[in-house]
């Protein structure tokens, strides 16, 4: 199943998302964004869903699935041939030639100031920066809490998965010699369309792709991870309770604009397209 956030007007709810019928079948309306569902998932009841009223897809302004109350995780360089391009861009503080790809996973955070819906623009910030980047990332949403949790049981906390585009500001990133600068500007986190439950899809085997203005510039399949899911979960939560509603970014595959020469920002008027096998696509304009 596929849960979405959305408004009609001023009425923020959430509904069930039937592809085939290009509609949403809308939950009650005390569930308020796809967080509702994690934390009252026994509350929503398959079967009496296909009576709940239907929303066409174009008549909803898709919202961010959900917001959650701490920072978002992230991992950077997740995927061997974006870690070689990365470390090669001149972006990269401390970079060291012959040691890109890391013996731990790179994590950092964003804040939820960064997070904004399917089809909202991203803001360019051009008083604070020159370089924007698009970053298309599979998303793991966080269903049962833990601290300490071992890898095979990594899945067990794992409640569905979406599409972030880890925008980041690469001149901000490198002048502070850390990543936290460059990618927290307000907007800078897209996410949608919705939250695919876990019981749908197989997320080590998902097709990763990014378009610049109807230009494919990122192709990957996550199988290709350096960290995989588990091995992120259990590195996260070591000492640290991950909680329901909590998002981790998984990393972005080669491609990104600093991987040319010269380096392809992002401009006003720029659309990003990612899509995501089982998931759906996530389009944004950036101003």
């Amino acid at each position: 199943m596929k849960f979405a956030s959305f408004a009609q007007g001023d009425d923020r709810r959430v509904g069930l998302v039937d592809e085939e019928a290009h509609c949403l079948r809308s939950l009650h309306p005390s569930f308020r964004t796809v967080l509702d569902v994690i934390l009252r998932g026994k509350d929503v009841d398959a079967a009496s869903l296909e009576q709940a009223p239907a929303v066409p897809l174009r008549q909803a302004r898709l919202l961010a699935p959900l917001v959650p109350t701490r920072n978002i995780f992230c991992v950077g360089k997740n995927y061997r041939e974006h870690a070689k391009e990365f470390s090669g861009s001149g972006y990269e503080a401390g970079a060291v030639k012959g040691a890109e790809i890391d013996e731990y996973p790179a994590v950092f955070s964003k804040p939820p100031s960064t997070i904004v819906g399917h089809g909202d623009p991203v803001s360019l910030h051009a008083c604070v920066t020159s370089a924007v980047d698009y970053e298309a990332e599979l998303a793991v949403v966080i269903g049962k809490p833990g601290s300490n949790i071992p890898r095979e049981r990594a899945y067990q906390h794992v409640w569905g998965y979406t599409i972030v585009n880890d925008v980041t500001a690469r001149d901000r990133q490198r002048n502070h010699k850390q990543w936290f600068l460059g990618k927290s500007l307000d907007t800078f986190c897209p996410m949608g369309p919705w939250v695919a439950t876990a019981d749908s899809l197989d997320p080590e085997n998902l097709d990763v792709t990014c378009h610049v203005n109807g230009e494919l510039r990122q192709r990957a399949n996550t199988g290709e991870l350096i960290f995989d899911i588990p091995t992120l979960i259990a590195s996260i939560s070591s000492g640290l309770e991950l909680l329901p509603g909590d998002v981790i970014a998984t990393g972005t595959p080669a491609g990104v604009g600093i991987g040319f020469a010269p380096p392809r920002f992002l401009n006003p008027g720029d659309e990003v397209e990612i899509s995501i096998s089982g998931i759906g696509t996530l389009k944004n304009s950036f101003r």
